[in-house]
């Protein structure tokens, strides 16, 4: 019988991992995670989340133990390693889940997609969300489509498969895994750990206790913390499967009586297809990476500021809310979404900085980077799918909506904690401030605002007003939304949340 090879890439588990699960029906099975160390170079990767996969890769070599199977590490390039097993084994059959990363690990798989061709290796590969490639193959609607795929049941490993634990000659030891594979300028001390274990103990935690308060915490980088699932980095991952995640969500949701708790279920199984629907827009827009959705939004002027992209990437804008949540996303290697897109407005809107070098920044220190979501939430929050919706976020009425109480912002901005409370999120405000900015009594200096928003928000409206009549500029394809109006309130207190363009949209932003 032939040898059936597994290569591991984003699906770090043995459950539900049909790969795995289609060669133990036919074959010898041989398992394999390759370090790609050219991959760690790029400038959307980082070494927090490789220290994440090296947990999961420890981790996912116990699943295998327990089921009888060994996972081999190799370095370099997969071609390589391909050659080496042919030459060890003779003619095997290649599985693997269906990649939908970044343009390198697509560039990757043509290469490997033409090794096989010549080398007459038959290379199958298997949906790992509810995601069709090419989407010309689908042959029903997105939605009816998914439904469909989270309902069929969950791939199951063979009784008593057999696998191949040879020991081969260049293989990397489990023992002897890098911890460094790329230079990363800030620590990440509070991140998450890898693996499935640790992902299972989430999820549980979450459907268990933390779901109930999930429909009114999101928002909130106060809130959402523990009010969010915090599963993102194990679905990056595949540490846990997006199936296995939805019928668990299905499951509680039928046991809970709370009328608001099933309610904050439904809404989470609802994030987990537009999760879907996201990758499928990306896989049908791979460009997006490196080029703008609608073109003549390249147009705005946004040239690259150095002293502009230094203080907002390392949380000196002088706009409290803003530093604190990218203070707290170097810390976690996680924010919430609403305050990841609140980061892509301010730098690209506010700062009129060029989307790109936004990207990549915010992509790396990302734990949970998931390339299929953040280049088109990156595309729409930056205005670069021409969408009619502008989300620019007012930081100020931000911080008052949602960290009301300063609570948020004092913890990772200590330069503030002695400002008094009523102008802890506008300091510019307060007495003895000066332009450059304030001095608390411990003497740290928290810096100014770098633009007045107000200015830069009118500005920014006008221009792209302009664009869209010169350019007759329409949403890219998938990024279509409706303006939803709303009642305005009309209080006299300038604090008021005001509900004008820096408001959500419906639900298409996972931002």
């Amino acid at each position: 019988m032939n040898l059936q090879v597994v290569w591991f890439k984003r699906d770090l588990r043995v459950v539900d991992h049909e790969a795995l699960s289609r060669a133990s029906l036919l074959g010898p099975v041989l398992c394999f995670y390759q370090v790609e160390h050219e991959y760690w170079q790029l400038p959307d990767t980082s070494n927090r989340q490789w220290l994440f996969i090296r947990e999961s890769l420890f981790d996912l070599a116990e699943q295998l133990q327990n089921i009888g199977g060994r996972l081999v590490l190799f370095e370099g390039n997969v071609e390589v390693a391909l050659k080496q097993i042919l030459c060890n084994f003779g003619h095997f059959t290649l599985h693997s889940h269906e990649e939908i990363g970044n343009l390198w690990t697509f560039e990757r798989d043509q290469k490997v997609a033409r090794w096989c061709r010549q080398e007459h290796v038959d290379w199958r590969e298997y949906a790992q969300f509810g995601v069709v490639r090419p989407i010309s193959k689908r042959k029903s609607r997105f939605k009816a489509h998914w439904d469909e795929w989270i309902s069929r049941p969950p791939s199951t490993v063979s009784d008593n498969p057999y696998f191949i634990n040879a020991e081969l000659p260049s293989e990397l030891k489990l023992s002897n895994l890098p911890t460094l594979v790329t230079y990363d300028e800030l620590d990440c001390p509070l991140r998450q750990l890898g693996g499935r274990t640790n992902g299972l103990l989430i999820l549980e935690s979450f459907l268990n206790h933390r779901s109930e308060r999930y429909r009114g915490s999101i928002s909130s980088p106060l809130t959402a913390e523990s009010g969010c699932s915090r599963l993102s980095p194990y679905l990056a991952n595949g540490c846990l499967s997006l199936r296995e995640i939805a019928n668990a969500v299905l499951l509680a949701q039928k046991k809970v009586q709370n009328s608001f708790w099933k309610k904050s279920l439904h809404d989470y199984y609802t994030r987990l297809w537009w999760h879907c629907y996201f990758i499928q827009t990306f896989e049908s827009n791979h460009h997006m990476e490196h080029v703008a959705l609608t073109s003549a939004m390249e147009k705005l002027d946004r040239p690259f500021d150095a002293d502009k992209f230094e203080a907002w990437r390392m949380g000196r804008t002088g706009w409290p809310m803003v530093d604190a949540c990218m203070r707290c996303l170097h810390a976690h290697g996680w924010i919430n979404f609403r305050m990841r897109a609140m980061l892509v407005s301010v730098a690209t809107f506010s700062l009129s900085l060029p989307w790109r070098p936004v990207a990549e920044w915010l992509a790396k220190l990302f734990v949970d980077f998931e390339p299929g979501i953040h280049y088109p939430q990156i595309q729409m929050h930056s205005g670069m799918s021409g969408n009619k919706t502008l989300r620019i976020y007012n930081p100020v009425n931000q911080a008052f909506d949602l960290d009301r109480s300063g609570i948020f912002v004092k913890r990772w901005i200590p330069e503030l904690r002695d400002i008094s409370h009523t102008w802890i999120f506008e300091p510019w405000k307060s007495k003895g401030y000066l332009k450059t900015g304030i001095k608390s009594e411990g003497g740290s200096f928290y810096p100014a605002p770098l633009v007045d928003f107000e200015i830069v928000h009118r500005t920014a409206k006008a221009k792209i007003t302009e664009l869209r009549a010169q350019h007759n500029i329409i949403a890219a394809k998938g990024f279509n939304e409706q303006n939803q109006k709303r009642s305005r309130s009309s209080s006299k207190s300038s604090r008021k949340r005001k509900t004008n363009d820096n408001e959500e949209g419906n639900q298409l932003s996972l931002f």
